[in-house]
């Protein structure tokens, strides 16, 4: 393996994964906004990660493993404790939806790269606007957490990270969608099974 920039920055984002979780659950006036922070400085290394490999030239088949390992594993865990933290179906539903929509199309992803035909489900602007509509929404619930007088003491944040979050699930649904139907004939075709 060689060790690049962009695989460090992956390392890092993995590595701020338990700081993460013990910064928001410090019983500390700033562990809200501290662990919103950091899980800025993770979605900033993603794109900078990215950014670095293609500019500098330095794309590694471990750099393309764990980079989408780093993201999703920071994003299931930053939806975890949102869950937590609002204890709601109004969070809870679009959080499940969105975890197992990755296991799906990581699923998928993987299946047709074995037959050879991984680039017919390649990221779509959709799914780069679903992960913007994510990460904000994401930030914006971590830092402000759940109202205590239930939702008529909703902040502005609160509602600005709600509208994000359904933003997100319906376009991880439409996402989904399109990626299943990229793949509908290859999944429905016997020869293949």
């Amino acid at each position: 393996m060689r060790l690049t920039i962009p695989n460090i920055l992956s390392f890092i984002r993995l590595l701020l994964i338990p700081v993460f979780v013990v910064v928001f659950y410090l019983p500390v006036s700033w562990s809200a906004f501290g662990s919103a922070l950091i899980f800025v400085i993770a979605a900033l290394t993603d794109w900078l990660d990215g950014f670095l490999a293609r500019k500098l030239n330095q794309t590694t088949r471990f750099g393309a493993f764990i980079d989408p390992v780093a993201d999703k594993v920071m994003v299931a865990t930053a939806l975890v404790l949102v869950v937590e933290s609002y204890q709601t179906i109004w969070v809870t539903i679009p959080a499940i939806t969105m975890i197992g929509r990755e296991i799906i199309i990581s699923a998928l992803r993987e299946w047709m790269a074995e037959i050879g035909k991984r680039n017919s489900v390649a990221v779509s602007w959709v799914g780069k606007v679903k992960t913007t509509a994510q990460m904000a929404a994401l930030v914006l619930l971590i830092w402000s957490p759940a109202p205590a007088m239930g939702w008529e003491g909703m902040s502005l944040i609160v509602t600005l990270g709600f509208v994000a979050l359904y933003i997100a699930t319906a376009l991880t649904y439409y996402s989904m969608y399109q990626y299943i139907h990229a793949a509908r004939h290859d999944l429905l075709d016997a020869e293949n099974h």
